[in-house]
């Protein structure tokens, strides 16, 4: 890829500012575009995903629009017609382009959006200090660290189209750590207090979307203490895990047959296709890039579940007699641009590596009210027909998740680094 050459490092350093963390999360999104021509960045491989470039201007119109737009004196649009472009969904910010249609954007050029970047961190420098803005900032970070990882799984998706394979790094890593028969953390149940709180213990930045703090009964249960890997998923597919219609939800058959599945996305024989091109697949790394429907079908094959949101969220707390907790900050998550993100397994914690589905829809906390204005569209009207996933990912940039954080998806979504965590009663 051009500029592939150079190197780029922006690894979190300790105790963060959140001008730090401003600074930082706005360089490592460039050093990752760095990597990719003006056509790499500019093509869109379905209406799910969107072009490396759009994702780079979406990020800098929301600095633009609810930060210096709204907060910063005399400042005027870089480019008046350029919201209609890179507004995504929110109605408050009226008409914009379909998102089918971003892939059509051949201008402006991806230097062009660079250089617009420039100019909106130039206009941020005066606001990163003002305490009266620090919530409103500290949402501006956390959203452009999700576009980082959408960025990742979205020009992934699209250079899986081509059939040269192409590949952004050099740098593939490799597993690291054996690994072990499962395990499982057992929970007594009871009631468990699920949800971000601000305030006491809980500080730092949370979506709304985490909150209220509520209380759940649980009955008692227990967690796999790994990810279901490559080999295990290899063993599913030889019992004719896609053909065996008892194991799926009918939904989930349907779509399977409709789209003549029968892999996780982007496996081919032993391979499959990374940001390093197509690799030789370790058969002990975590199986990534599958649906609802095939984690479900797989737990039910081994004659498990996937775990609920809030059973997951108690474990990784280390609540009511189960394991210790579990440090949001460790496993396998993004820290810079120098290497190509790649599960690589070995880790007993439960963030990292790929994001686990659970069995539970996505819909409002009890007491749940979306923010005022349009910064509360961000999270409250997606809250139908989607499911939990809990932890982190490989592509997630390090320090964004949490024990709260609920990251969503539909059911039939495979692109983002999406495995499986087991759980059974007890």
């Amino acid at each position: 890829m051009p500029q592939s050459e150079r190197h780029h490092d922006v690894t979190a350093p300790p105790r963060e500012t959140l001008k730090d963390q401003y600074r930082r999360t706005r360089a490592l999104m460039e050093a990752l575009a760095a990597n990719l021509s003006d056509a790499d960045a500019t093509i869109q491989s379905m209406e799910d995903a969107s072009p490396a470039k759009w994702h780079l201007a979406h990020t800098t119109w929301f600095w633009e629009t609810f930060l210096l737009r709204e907060h910063a004196a005399d400042y005027r649009l870089h480019n008046a017609d350029w919201p209609f472009l890179f507004n995504s969904y929110y109605e408050a910010e009226g008409a914009r382009i379909g998102r089918f249609a971003r892939g059509m954007l051949s201008r402006p050029a991806l230097d062009e959006v660079i250089e617009w970047r420039a100019n909106v961190d130039t206009a941020m420098a005066a606001l990163l200090d003002d305490p009266a803005l620090a919530d409103l900032i500290a949402l501006g970070v956390a959203h452009e660290q999700q576009h980082i990882e959408l960025l990742l799984t979205d020009i992934k998706h699209a250079l899986f189209q081509s059939p040269l394979g192409p590949s952004m790094w050099p740098n593939v890593p490799s597993v690291t750590a054996p690994i072990a028969e499962l395990g499982w953390y057992s929970h007594p149940g009871g009631i468990a207090m699920i949800g971000h709180a601000a305030g006491g213990e809980q500080v730092g930045f949370a979506f709304d979307n985490e909150a209220p703090r509520h209380r759940v009964l649980l009955e008692p249960f227990a967690l796999a203490d790994r990810l279901i890997t490559n080999r295990e998923w290899s063993d599913f597919i030889a019992d004719g895990g896609y053909a065996t219609a008892s194991l799926w939800l009918s939904d989930g058959l349907s779509w399977v047959r409709e789209n003549k599945v029968t892999a996780p996305l982007y496996w081919r024989g032993d391979d499959h296709f990374t940001h390093g091109g197509w690799q030789e697949r370790h058969p002990d790394a975590p199986v990534m890039h599958i649906s609802y429907y095939e984690a479900d079908a797989f737990a039910t094959w081994v004659g498990a579940r996937l775990p609920t949101e809030f059973e997951w969220e108690a474990t990784a707390r280390g609540t009511a007699g189960a394991a210790p907790a579990h440090d949001p900050a460790l496993g396998n998550q993004l820290d810079s641009a120098a290497a190509a993100p790649l599960p690589i397994g070995g880790c007993s914690g439960l963030f990292g590596d790929v994001w686990q589905f659970t069995r539970s829809a996505y819909l409002p906390y009890p007491r749940f009210r979306a923010a005022p204005g349009a910064v509360g569209e961000y999270n409250g009207k997606f809250m139908s027909g989607q499911f939990v996933l809990k932890g982190a990912s490989c592509a997630t940039v390090r320090g964004h998740s949490r024990a709260s954080y609920r990251n969503f998806f539909y059911p039939h979504q495979r692109w983002q680094f999406t495995g499986l965590r087991l759980a059974k009663d007890i």
